[in-house]
């Protein structure tokens, strides 16, 4: 299934849950004075690489094409909300974030062939957020969120010996995120679905002189699409 329709749905699925909250009674109704609380969250992930390519790309026959595609993943983690006013929280969302991401290039000389590999991330991801809450609506609410992250990649191998790597990447990461997400107050719990963009800004590209994609790529950066649910006390 393509990553649109799959954002299409989680869009469509919760848009009609507002109408069937409003007629319930009002559950936790002392949250919202809370300084402070926790929960846990869970989810899938799509990830790709966004390529920038040197001038030599055009100019050389080696590579006719190198193309990234999204993979999916999935995250785990928790989460500590501390309330600065009525409309706007802090959240830290510690996580870790098993990714894929698919590159598929077409060589040209010496032999024409193409290539399809995939590079797996475990990402021990910190991001720090500025939610942004509406009005509650009976049980429902919406919220917008806004924030930095810090990334480290356990699984990359920038250092690595081995002379079968086609691609080396760096370990740390920085970005920021974007997102919108829904909150369902329930008798005992918060059930709050959440979507999110997620950005690298640091050039996650190891330079190193005998890996060939390094003459055609000038920067390569992470580009991540989160569908989380958290579940708050």
């Amino acid at each position: 299934m393509r990553l649109s329709k799959i954002i299409l749905i989680f869009f469509i699925l919760f848009s009609a849950l507002p109408a069937l909250a409003q007629h319930t009674a009002l559950n936790m109704p002392d949250h919202d004075e809370k300084a402070y609380y926790f929960g846990i969250t869970f989810g899938t992930n799509f990830s790709e690489y966004r390529i920038q390519y040197t001038s030599s790309f055009a100019n050389t026959d080696t590579f006719k094409r190198i193309q990234p595609y999204w993979l999916p993943g999935f995250n785990l983690g928790l989460m500590g909300n501390l309330r600065l006013n009525k409309f706007v929280d802090l959240r830290f969302v510690p996580s870790l974030s098993f990714a894929e991401k698919r590159l598929y290039y077409r060589i040209a000389y010496p032999n024409d062939s193409t290539v399809d590999r995939t590079i797996e991330s475990i990402y021990m991801h910190l991001p720090v957020q500025l939610k942004f809450k509406s009005d509650r609506i009976k049980n429902f609410r919406f919220y917008g969120l806004l924030g930095g992250k810090f990334d480290y990649d356990l699984a990359a191998n920038a250092r690595s010996r081995r002379n079968d790597e086609f691609l080396k990447v760096s370990p740390i990461d920085a970005g920021f995120e974007i997102g919108v997400g829904f909150e369902f107050f329930n008798p005992n719990f918060i059930f709050s679905p959440e979507i999110k963009l997620s950005q690298g800004l640091v050039n996650q590209l190891y330079k190193t002189s005998n890996i060939q994609l390094n003459n055609a790529i000038q920067d390569l950066h992470t580009r991540m699409i989160v569908i989380s649910i958290h579940l708050e006390g």
